[in-house]
């Protein structure tokens, strides 16, 4: 997929929802829990109710792994069903890899070629020859952490180094990368304050924003620091969307909560003039 066409999809849906399919079994209604098929039936259901609200979505890799050989081929599965019925998704593997340059082509190889996933989440912490390979594929993105919402984030991301923090220098240094066109960046819903200087720094690229709903991330304030001329902006919700329910409806409750985001989106599109 192009950025050109997930911009389209944006457009045509009103919409820029990322529905994360984080999915602790334990969590989901209890007359699935025990089927062997669990997971896979409860995606099916969540990714069918939320379809028509929603442009991407963004398998959480651990909660698949976590079961183990069983768990992959529910991954694989879950990705088959997702680029058969609805090839116009964008699909983000939430991986968060990084490791030396033939490791990283690999994982590239894995996410892109085997599992059909059109991103990736990478930490940049071991810099420029661990992130390349995975730039290498065309019409594939990877999606570098930049400033996360998680608690623990100023331990490292906003430290100085000289006049600017380290995650100022992540954004400055991955546009000279080769292929860099292909980056894209997390910054969590939570960091809405520094959305706008972020935005300086890059104008022009897509935004992964996780954060909004079950953690408390404002969604009007990341459009209004996030977006820009292009739309550029993706806004994750999961725990509120997937939980959304417990009983027999549980797929119709993610839906109305997934409709509900995407009647707001269409709100701040329109006022930021987009459609």
């Amino acid at each position: 997929m192009t950025l050109d066409q997930l911009t389209e999809n944006i457009l045509k849906k009103k919409s820029f929802l990322c529905v994360g399919l984080d999915i602790d079994v334990e969590k989901i209604p209890s007359f699935m829990q025990g089927s062997p098929t669990a997971l896979v039936d409860f995606s099916k259901k969540i990714i069918a109710a939320t379809a028509p609200y929603a442009v991407a979505y963004k398998p959480n890799i651990a909660f698949f792994e976590t079961y183990g050989v069983e768990g992959i081929k529910a991954l694989k599965e879950v990705m088959d069903y997702i680029n058969d019925h609805y090839p116009e998704m964008f699909t983000i593997a939430d991986a968060k890899r990084g490791d030396i340059g033939n490791t990283s082509t690999r994982y590239a190889k894995a996410y892109f070629e085997t599992f059909g996933f059109d991103s990736i989440t990478v930490a940049p912490y071991m810099g420029k020859d661990s992130v390349e390979p995975f730039l290498d594929f065309r019409d594939k993105y990877t999606i570098l952490l930049a400033l996360t919402s998680n608690s623990g984030s100023s331990d490292f991301q906003r430290l100085y180094v000289g006049d600017s923090t380290l995650y100022e220098q992540v954004l400055t240094q991955s546009k000279q990368w080769a292929g860099s066109e292909r980056l894209m960046y997390v910054v969590g819903a939570t960091q809405a304050e520094a959305l706008s200087k972020i935005r300086e720094q890059v104008p022009d690229s897509f935004l992964l924003v996780p954060g909004v709903g079950a953690q408390g991330g404002s969604l009007p304030e990341v459009a209004h620091h996030g977006l820009n001329e292009q739309v550029g902006l993706l806004v994750n919700s999961s725990r509120g969307i997937l939980y959304a329910g417990n009983d027999e409806n549980f797929a119709q409750a993610a839906a109305d909560v997934a409709a509900s985001l995407q009647n707001e989106m269409a709100a701040l599109l329109t006022k930021k003039g987009l459609i």
